[in-house]
């Protein structure tokens, strides 16, 4: 899981990431260095939630047009200095009921993830080179779920765009990791509230694999914008899957003790 919002130990300021932005002396940045300070203003401009709840419809939906519901439950937990905690509860239907899917986003290094599957009772680890894989069915990938960090990808400014926000910074962004299932993202940031517009995804053969839209923004604590609307398109199979979010609350007082393989086994 998008950006959420669709947070580095060490991050460049919000001060410097804006003076940059707004400079006279901009145009003197290299691309690498613009899209850099993009990905880092709009990280910064995120922060502070301190933690997170809401309900999530997960549609399914095949290259026929066929489609599946699933009903879900996210908890988040911001981690001021290292990646966000995550927490995703599957309720509905049977099939995947109990399965619960832990992850702890890292600014550096590989990520750690695991799945429990109530079948089995048992909580299985996400090997790093195996986080390419389809997440829960999807078209989103393990990959895909866990939060955006800034020191994960190299950068380079493409343009300024006209966009469904209004005017969008174009980025492509370059996975640090060898074992990430892309060769690169292409982002569309809007240029007053660096909301996401858009992001396609590349294969590992730099062929357009997927687009993901964001759609229906609302913001909360008059800071925090939030899609309620999120539609994963995979153009080489011809299936989709579609996010829908709701009931978002912040600041609930979730902690660490909230996130853990033991709160896997004991969700409910």
């Amino acid at each position: 899981m998008i950006m959420k919002r669709l947070t580095p130990p060490s991050i460049l300021c919000t001060f410097s990431a804006l003076t940059f932005l707004t400079s006279p002396a901009a145009h003197a940045q290299t691309p690498a260095e613009k899209g850099l300070s993009i990905a880092t203003a709009a990280k910064q401009s995120d922060a502070g939630w301190q933690d997170m709840q809401a309900s999530m419809q997960m549609i399914l939906r095949n290259s026929e047009g066929q489609e599946s519901l699933r009903e879900i439950r996210i908890k988040a937990l911001e981690q001021p200095d290292d990646g966000d905690k995550n927490l995703t509860l599957f309720d509905k239907p049977l099939d995947v009921k109990g399965t619960a899917f832990l992850s702890f986003s890292h600014a550096v290094g590989p990520d750690d993830q695991w799945l429990y599957l109530p079948a089995l009772k048992r909580v299985k680890r996400i090997a790093s080179r195996n986080k390419s894989g389809p997440f829960m069915g999807s078209e989103f990938s393990f990959e895909d779920m866990s939060s955006f960090e800034v020191n994960k990808y190299t950068y380079k400014y493409i343009q300024d765009s006209p966009c469904s926000l209004g005017n969008c910074y174009v980025v492509e962004q370059y996975p640090v990791d060898q074992y990430s299932g892309y060769t690169k993202r292409i982002t569309w940031v809007d240029t007053q509230e660096y909301r996401l517009d858009k992001i396609e995804f590349y294969d590992r053969k730099d062929a357009l694999l997927k687009t993901l839209v964001y759609d229906n923004y609302q913001v909360y604590l008059n800071q925090h914008w939030r899609p309620h609307t999120m539609k994963m398109v995979n153009h080489q199979t011809g299936k989709s899957t579609d996010l829908i979010w709701d009931n978002f609350q912040f600041q609930t007082g979730l902690s660490d003790s909230d996130f853990n393989q033991n709160a896997l086994k004991r969700a409910r």
